[in-house]
């Protein structure tokens, strides 16, 4: 059986339950969910877009902890509360990933007070 580690970073939102920000098993990194949560102010945007690019700062926050990088991204689950802003959403994401892209499902949730949260998988750098 294959240890886990967990991961922890003021950088971004703490868990607001019994849950780690992520765990580390082997070479993968596997997150929670994040909002779009401003880890200093706690403060929440208005757009999806602007909520995006918090929630994917979060993201990447997490992975630097472990020396990786969104680049290192494998898979992301979106959860959006409305599927019609996905263009706008997708317009923001598009700024933190580059080719080849990450694998990526997503869906409408009911998400409390916000339009974005974002998991991932990544592999960590040797």
């Amino acid at each position: 059986m294959t240890p886990k580690d967990a991961v922890r970073t003021s950088s971004a939102p703490q868990p607001a339950g019994p849950y780690s920000q992520a765990i580390v098993s082997g070479d993968l990194l596997f997150t929670a969910g994040f909002g779009p949560q401003d880890p200093a102010t706690g403060e929440v945007a208005d757009s999806v877009a602007e909520q995006t690019r918090q929630v994917l700062r979060n993201l990447r926050a997490v992975l630097a902890e472990r020396g990786a990088s969104l680049d290192d991204a494998l898979k992301t689950t979106v959860h959006l509360a409305d599927l019609a802003d996905f263009a706008e959403f997708n317009d923001a994401y598009r700024e933190f990933f580059s080719e080849p892209f990450p694998v990526r499902t997503t869906v409408g949730s009911q998400l409390a007070n916000i339009l974005v949260e974002i998991d991932l998988v990544a592999r960590l750098p040797r």
